[in-house]
């Protein structure tokens, strides 16, 4: 009897405790913040303590395998260490593809005596983002001239986009195979998840521009396909396990938007509280917030945040007037090449990502991964900021987390 009832509770209580199985790369940033700048990391009590740079993850790490292959040791999954699909040596856009031919491609594909390749998805491609990159848009001729992308170019080749073909310096997209559920640009595009390591961003891409196929750059991978797909325990109080990143995370949020400082210092609070019985939450980095979303619902489909329905998701009302859900609130600096270069933080959209062209509307889908202003009034953007007019709040809600084990 005893035997049966303590493995009941060991059963019972193992969410709380699970061991990663696919652990969630780190962001890779070790420079603490404020509001702008580049700071001494804070101490416990002090203003900004709490961010991506004082909590150390899993530690990107890799292994060149020799032959145009890359062993990613933390998720163990083998990459093509280039775009350069070509093999000229150049990264232009003669490698780029359209989202079929990608496809395509990846089937018929082998490398290394593979031929198991595939296009990664959204989740697997993001694995890689490294937050050491600055976004080049609108930044100094210094920064032009020395360039930092968000993946790390020791390891992997990287090209930005092709000027002499008349591409933006920032048309770096890269497909995944991850289709976004319902439509955006007014009901126009069903677009494809990409990654951008030129901005630092995912954004639902449209799959035909213009009447043409849109083309991007490629990275094909192989392994085991379960990374990123949550294993989820409710634990009965409050708190939501993953075994498969090893992270604990509260199942309510905040209930109310908070500037980047006030989130920082709101999951400080509820650790002197003891929140949920313990006390050492954290605002989650940008890589394992993108971890929890699902990207097989979205508002205008499922009728919710792209996010299991086990955890609790503050409804708001958007732009257009629309019932919608919140961006939430990294604790990752989205730099950028400008005087102020830390004045941005990475947030993920578990509703529509908002922005204005003709009128409001979704732009780049639920499960985008944006940035916002640290500080600022969002009245001061009526009609959003960038190219597609993304919505600009300030104030995003929180979701707190901890390790599980």
């Amino acid at each position: 009897m005893q035997k049966t009832l303590l493995s009941t509770l060991l059963l019972t209580a193992a969410p709380a405790f699970a061991q990663a199985v696919f652990p969630i790369p780190d962001t890779m940033q070790t420079t603490c913040y404020n509001a702008t700048q580049a700071i001494d990391c804070p101490a416990p009590g002090e203003a900004f303590y709490g961010q991506d740079a004082q909590h150390e993850g899993s530690q990107q790490s890799y292994t060149n395998n020799g032959g145009g292959t890359v062993t990613d040791t933390v998720t163990s999954l083998m990459w093509t260490q280039t775009p350069d699909l070509s093999g000229d040596g150049v990264i232009d856009v003669a490698d780029k593809l359209s989202l079929d031919d990608a496809l395509a491609a990846a089937k018929a594909f082998e490398l290394a005596g593979y031929d198991d390749w595939r296009l990664p998805s959204i989740k697997e491609l993001y694995s890689l983002m490294d937050f050491r990159g600055v976004d080049p848009s609108g930044a100094t001729d210094a920064i032009l001239s020395d360039p930092a992308p968000f993946i790390d170019t020791g390891v992997f080749n990287f090209g930005y986009g092709d000027l002499d073909a008349g591409d933006r310096l920032i048309d770096a997209q890269m497909a995944s195979a991850t289709l976004y559920t319902a439509t955006t640009m007014h009901g126009r595009d069903t677009p494809m998840f990409g990654v951008n390591f030129a901005d630092g961003r995912i954004k639902g891409y449209p799959i035909r521009s213009a009447g043409k196929e849109k083309l991007f750059y490629v990275m094909f991978v192989r392994g085991n396909t379960g990374y990123g797909v949550p294993n989820l325990g409710d634990n009965g109080d409050g708190t939501i396990t993953d075994a498969t990143s090893g992270l604990m995370w509260t199942q309510a949020d905040s209930g109310t938007a908070l500037g980047w400082e006030e989130a920082l210092a709101w999951a400080e609070e509820r650790n002197a509280e003891t929140h949920l019985g313990h006390h050492d939450w954290r605002l989650p980095n940008v890589k394992e917030l993108q971890g929890l979303v699902d990207y097989g619902r979205a508002p205008d489909t499922s009728g919710s945040a792209a996010i299991d329905p086990m955890f609790e998701v503050t409804e708001i009302v958007n732009e257009a007037g629309q019932t919608d859900y919140p961006f939430y609130w990294s604790s990752t600096t989205h730099l950028n090449g400008t005087a102020r270069p830390a004045i941005h933080a990475a947030y993920v959209s578990f509703g529509r990502a908002m922005g204005f062209m003709n009128g409001w509307t979704d732009v780049h889908g639920a499960g985008a991964q944006r940035s916002d202003p640290k500080i600022g009034d969002a009245a001061d953007y009526p009609e959003g900021f960038g190219p597609q007019g993304d919505a600009v709040r300030v104030l995003n809600y929180v979701r707190l987390v901890r390790g599980a084990g």
